[in-house]
């Protein structure tokens, strides 16, 4: 202890680790958590409570966080999925007599008639299809966006990629077959 102060401790090796790793989710998926949230809230402190909770499950449970599994975003989104729709549970057992929330506080729908856990299930399926669309070759990414996204015919895809129409059936078809590997390496529909 030579060299220590009277009353300091040592620093804990795991502690700063965790306190790296803890820094590294924040500042990698803390936006896109944080985006999630709030658009399915709409509410600043529930956005950030569900983010700090997402976040301590995942510094429990450093295994779903292990990169040879892959990208951890799609692990992260379902829990915050599941930490709102906890949340929304608990609010609908326990309603409160007054609410910030003017549109559907007593039904727990969000304006248009959905509920948090369509949103959030939207969101999750959204970042879940975006981080396996990255893992395709930039052919098939396209091809895709154009027929699935953009609702383009063979055709049109075919005018837009300036490729033959055969070409973006098998395209198609190839992509396909890809991005439901890329899904199942992902742990997604396994």
């Amino acid at each position: 202890m030579a060299g220590r102060r009277s009353g300091e401790r040592e620093p804990d090796v795991r502690e700063s680790g965790d306190a790296e790793l803890m820094r590294v989710l924040h500042e990698q998926h803390g936006a896109a958590l944080w985006a999630v949230a709030l658009r399915t809230t709409a509410d600043r402190g529930r956005a950030q409570d569900a983010v700090q909770e997402t976040l301590l499950r995942a510094w429990r449970h450093p295994a779903a966080l292990d990169p040879s599994r892959g990208d951890p975003r799609p692990w992260l989104l379902r829990t915050l999925r599941n930490v709102l729709i906890d949340e929304w549970r608990s609010r609908s057992a326990r309603p409160e007599l007054l609410s910030d929330d003017p549109v559907g506080a007593e039904s727990g729908t969000a304006p248009g008639g959905y509920t948090v856990a369509h949103h959030a299930e939207a969101a999750v399926q959204a970042w879940t299809v975006a981080a396996a669309l990255e893992r395709l070759s930039a052919e098939h990414r396209a091809v895709l966006v154009e027929c699935y996204y953009r609702g383009r015919t063979v055709g049109e895809a075919a005018a837009t990629l300036n490729v033959p129409a055969g070409t973006v059936k098998s395209r198609v078809h190839y992509a396909l077959r890809a991005l439901r590997l890329a899904l199942e390496e992902m742990g997604v529909g396994s």
